[in-house]
């Protein structure tokens, strides 16, 4: 890369997304920028306007676009360390998604029933209370590899379909998984990242469905004494980018360690 080119002396390096979240097309994105990227790590976050989900903006040097990303390829001569985490655990619980509309990340129905009142059946709420904070202490995952991750619902629409963050398809296999407590894992996890050396800051982005969730569970304060403690800044997101992936429910993000590579 020419990148690599111009700073042969710079080891360490990490490419920061940042996309419209409303744009639909994180998924296409990530999955064609990555392999481009070759042995570049890349995260990034979904740009978003709190809980209206009307309209985000991106901005550049002055700039502000909709339907727009900004790409920073980065190169350090110190140590960095791209991750991403969630506090999610599958169950045994799953639901197979029979009817869908990829293009708009809805689901029209689960295990051939309507799929608002199907999901509320298994996760055993009120169709008709399916709300921000059911959808954040409830989430689904898919299996993809080895690992699971979230495809977190946004939404219930007049129809009574399941509005997602990030790409569903019809014969998807959803898993509904089980939280645990944020505060204690998220101070695990900043605690390996600190292993051989605590890290001097992190950029992280945050999910807004962890936010809800913490929110709802009076855990925002703790949390953000979690983040302070590890230098932690960055943003508030629709979703996460993470290598070709765009996930729900996580904090992607790099560690930046004073000691160089």
């Amino acid at each position: 890369m020419r990148l690599q080119e111009r700073n042969p002396d710079l080891n360490s390096n990490f490419a920061f997304l940042v996309v419209d979240g409303m744009s639909l097309s994180e998924d296409a994105l990530t999955a064609t920028i990555s392999p481009a990227l070759r042995e570049m790590p890349l995260f990034g976050g979904s740009a978003g306007d709190g809980t209206d989900f009307r309209r985000a903006l991106v901005a550049l040097n002055g700039k502000v676009a909709v339907s727009a990303a900004v790409l920073t390829l980065v190169r350090s001569r110190y140590r960095t360390q791209v991750f991403s985490l969630d506090h999610l655990i599958p169950s045994e619980e799953q639901m197979v998604v029979t009817e869908a509309d990829p293009e708009r990340r809805i689901v029209k129905s689960i295990n051939a029933e309507p799929a608002a009142r199907e999901y509320a059946r298994i996760v055993g709420k009120d169709p008709d209370q399916l709300d921000r904070f059911t959808f954040a202490s409830h989430p689904v995952v898919v299996r993809i590899g080895a690992a699971h991750h979230v495809r977190a619902i946004q939404q219930v629409n007049d129809a009574g379909e399941l509005v997602f963050f990030s790409a569903i398809d019809e014969g998807m296999v959803l898993t509904v998984a089980s939280p645990q407590n944020m505060v204690d894992h998220l101070h695990n996890k900043m605690a390996d990242l600190s292993d051989q050396d605590k890290p001097a800051h992190i950029l992280g982005c945050d999910c807004i469905l962890r936010r809800i969730e913490a929110e709802q569970r009076q855990m925002t304060r703790d949390l953000s004494n979690v983040m302070a403690s590890y230098n932690v800044t960055g943003f508030s997101t629709y979703g996460e980018q993470i290598g070709p992936l765009h996930v729900n429910h996580t904090m992607s993000g790099v560690a930046i360690y004073a000691a160089e590579d």
